[in-house]
């Protein structure tokens, strides 16, 4: 299964707070409690996050943190790259050497054209398009018990 951490997820509602109010300075107490993480945590997130360029970090009694640029220029991409470090599926898709089997591997550029597939999904979706409301149903989970019990039924 691939899994971003909890800090990416703290990382991606932090970015898109601060993306739906782009025109002003965002303390990182105030954040905290806009998200609901605790603030060592908004405040290490956004260390990260300034870091890696992707906020500006404003010193002073009302300082804070703003996008570094224009919400249309920084993708889901570059704030999962921030937390994480480079995409990579396996670790042959984004370093070579690290897996012992590599020199053999049969299937090791199929991971990595998978990988670049999801890479190029998630640089072409932008902070401003996660920073949109969306309408779409809330996700539902599939119960793969039901389904079979369902496909027996069926076939009977």
């Amino acid at each position: 299964m691939l899994r971003l951490s909890k800090l990416t997820d703290y990382g991606t509602v932090a970015m898109a707070h601060i993306a739906r109010e782009s025109d002003r300075i965002h303390a990182a107490a105030e954040l905290a409690a806009s998200i609901g993480v605790a603030v060592p945590t908004a405040s290490k997130v956004l260390k990260m996050l300034a870091g890696a360029d992707l906020l500006r970090s404003v010193r002073g009694a009302k300082g804070g943190y703003m996008l570094s640029r224009p919400a249309g220029e920084i993708s889901i991409a570059d704030v999962i790259d921030a937390m994480e470090g480079p995409i990579g599926v396996t670790e042959c898709s984004v370093i070579a050497g690290l897996c012992a089997l590599e020199g053999s591997c049969s299937i090791r550029t199929n991971w990595q054209r998978i990988n670049r597939v999801i890479r190029d999904a998630l640089g072409q979706m932008t902070l401003a398009d996660l920073a949109q409301p969306t309408f779409e149903p809330a996700f539902k989970p599939v119960h793969l018990d039901a389904q079979r019990a369902a496909g027996q039924r069926a076939l009977t």
